[in-house]
């Protein structure tokens, strides 16, 4: 277990760096085992989740290597191989394995996938998928097990009954080697989404119209992978840069970004008075000192990300009234509030709805990341703060969010990485 520390009190000026997306990443590396040659990857982020979904490759005899952002996995030696569950279990996004080991082998058997506990997320939707293209698919005892007749996986039209964009990735996963056609409709719209048709079609796949409701695939034989697929910014790591930069910064220039891609975000800060400088690939975020509550309802892409409602809200501390969450997505994405109040913060959650009240005074206290978007709320907040705050389990704030002490460090921020024993021993 890790423990991050952070003494608060230092105003953060410079810039930083965006690096690939992490939604992307965690189904770029399972779609990676679907290609009949090696494959490469450029702007890979250094996350824990990374690593253990390389963990996973190496139980299939998926040799990969990971140096300078740049990922190459190679599975043309792949094998059928009982996945590891600790690996599996401790991110949700190894969910992707189903897709890709069915659209490779034709079948899949993996334990229920792990990850942040952010209330329900079931797997319906994939299972309905997959059962679509001619699986058949059991769940017992933790694990599922997803087969196919002798004539393999079809062509299908698949109906998804809400947006989700796990389910979409994954149909695509299974469908891209399927026979005959393939119709997906009331698709996630999610710039991930096209990142993987576009890593996917660069290898001769004929996936059309990623980024809309409907995505039709035409299966292919084999894929082959020519080139390096650079992996997009991660809109959320530079949303929570964003938002930290407002609430505790002197000048903080976010470089490596997408600007479309943030519109919701950046459209409610500018509504809070952020002075955004917004370019063609980078945002400004000046020194701001009035703020204005503001109300805020997560939504699909190309609304509020569900992932970006708590880094915004340290940010919503500093505004003159109270603003309100709505999460619509996870609405039991709250894990941050009791840790916020702890650093005495004035927020609440009333039946569904966070209500944020100005908190101008917080002060450093111990405090646990829950999941990586809490821990990423508790960082900012701890920033904020009044004194020395202890995040204890980073670990998960680790799994999603690249280097972050060291880009925290560069823009003059006090924190560091323990390990907990070494706290408890006094030799921190």
């Amino acid at each position: 277990m890790k423990k991050m520390i952070i003494h608060g009190g230092h105003r953060l000026a410079g810039e930083v760096t965006i690096g690939g997306a992490k939604n992307s990443t965690v189904a770029l590396i399972p779609a990676a085992i679907l290609a009949d040659t090696p494959v490469r990857f450029d702007m890979v982020p250094d996350i824990l989740d990374v690593h253990n979904l390389m963990l996973i490759l190496r139980s299939m005899n998926v040799h990969s290597t990971f140096e300078d952002g740049v990922l190459t996995i190679d599975p043309t030696e792949i094998v059928e191989a009982p996945l590891p569950s600790k690996a599996i279990k401790s991110l949700r996004a190894s969910y992707y394995f189903m897709g890709s080991l069915l659209g490779r082998f034709q079948r899949a058997t993996l334990s229920f996938p792990g990850g942040d506990n952010i209330g329900p997320r079931p797997i319906d939707q994939h299972i309905k998928a997959f059962q679509a293209l001619g699986a058949s698919v059991e769940e017992h005892d933790n694990t599922v097990r997803i087969t196919t007749g002798p004539d393999g996986l079809h062509g299908a039209r698949i109906f998804l009954d809400m947006v989700s964009v796990g389910a979409t990735i994954n149909s695509i996963l299974a469908a891209v080697k399927a026979v005959g056609t393939t119709v997906i409709e009331n698709a996630a719209k999610e710039p991930e989404i096209i990142d993987i048709a576009t890593f996917l079609n660069n290898m001769g796949a004929h996936v059309r119209g990623a980024g809309t409701d409907v995505i039709r695939i035409e299966g292919v034989a084999t894929l082959r992978a020519m080139n390096t697929h650079t992996i997009i910014p991660d809109r959320i790591e530079a949303g929570t840069y964003l938002s930290m930069a407002a609430a505790v910064g002197d000048g903080v220039t976010i470089k490596n970004v997408i600007p479309e891609h943030l519109e919701a975000f950046t459209a409610k800060m500018m509504e809070m008075g952020v002075p955004l400088e917004i370019n063609e690939d980078s945002i400004f975020v000046p020194h701001v000192d009035d703020l204005k509550p503001i109300q805020i309802k997560t939504m699909p892409f190309p609304g509020f990300a569900t992932d970006l409602q708590q880094p915004l809200t340290p940010l919503l501390f500093r505004a003159a009234g109270s603003s309100v969450v709505i999460d619509t997505i996870y609405p039991k994405r709250i894990k941050h509030i009791a840790e916020l109040r702890k650093m005495g913060a004035n927020i609440r959650s009333e039946e569904g709805t966070i209500v944020v009240d100005p908190s101008i005074d917080l002060v450093g206290s111990e405090v646990q990341a829950g999941e990586i978007r809490a821990g990423a709320s508790l960082v900012i907040a701890a920033l904020m703060a009044d004194g020395t705050t202890e995040i204890n389990r980073a670990e998960n704030i680790m799994r999603g969010y690249d280097r972050i002490v060291k880009k925290l460090t560069d823009l003059n921020a006090d924190v560091e990485i323990v390990e907990d024993s070494l706290v408890e021993n006094g030799q921190d």
